[in-house]
């Protein structure tokens, strides 16, 4: 295992550590993790059977530029350079893996990329906002919940302008219809794996069967939890992940 800094042509530079070998999985975090913090047990596990490449979204942890920006599509922008760091380490076809925002991007990417994704598991992430998630998310700002921990994480002083740029950015996105990538569900190819909590009260089930219905090859898990399945049920997140993957392996 080591981690690496790369310079990708969407101008970020983002940190990323490698472990394992087989077929290609790329596993992404959610707002305010990084790689190893967030899903490190993941990597860990998956690392047994697989080429893992654990990958710090822009502005996180080590990765650049910073301080970390929430533009309206700031979604697409973490796509971009997935993709873009596919093309720089040569890895044609991956497996990926997405948690939170990292499920959001994943979605997006199964749409926008097809031919790149041999499978795509998301977990607390529907390509959908719907009315409830604006006052919702409001609660994020002021930042008072950031941990001192957190900001050294990041390198920041002061959470409040980051957090209230990526409230002001969901919110927009809500605003706007809150489709995030479900009008790109009926494009997804490869087989999909969609995973939500059942007290994840920002991500409705209701909104994530019509996506699944619309991929082509999209299945949904409930697992008796919240948000952050693969810590609250990680036996059976890894027994569902565990089985999905070896289902498409070789794909």
């Amino acid at each position: 295992m080591h981690g690496e800094l790369i310079e990708l042509s969407t101008g970020a530079t983002l940190h990323y550590e490698e472990k394992g070998e087989g077929e290609p999985v790329v596993v992404v975090h959610g707002l305010l993790g990084t790689a190893r913090d967030e899903l490190g047990e993941v990597i860990d596990w998956l690392a047994e059977s697989y080429r893992v490449f654990g990958l710090t979204l822009r502005g996180y942890g080590a990765s650049l530029p910073k301080p970390r920006r929430f533009p309206p599509d700031f979604y697409y922008t973490d796509a971009d350079d997935v993709v873009a760091f596919m093309d720089a380490l040569d890895l044609d076809r991956v497996h990926y893996l997405g948690f939170s925002d990292g499920g959001e991007i994943g979605l997006i990417l199964g749409g926008k990329h097809p031919d790149r994704f041999r499978s795509v598991s998301v977990w607390g992430a529907i390509g959908f906002l719907g009315p409830a998630v604006r006052e919702e998310v409001r609660k994020y700002y002021p930042a008072t919940w950031v941990t001192d921990e957190v900001k050294a994480r990041h390198g920041i002083d002061d959470p409040n302008p980051m957090i209230k740029e990526w409230v002001e950015a969901i919110v927009s996105m809500v605003d706007a219809g809150g489709d995030i990538s479900l009008h790109l569900a009926d494009r997804i190819r490869a087989p999909l794996l969609l995973m939500l909590g059942e007290t994840d009260y920002l991500n409705p089930p209701e909104y994530a069967r019509i996506l699944v219905e619309r991929a082509g090859q999209g299945r949904l898990e409930m697992f008796p939890c919240g948000h952050e399945i693969h810590d609250q049920q990680p036996e059976a997140f890894r027994r569902v992940v565990g089985d999905f993957l070896a289902s498409v392996s070789g794909s």
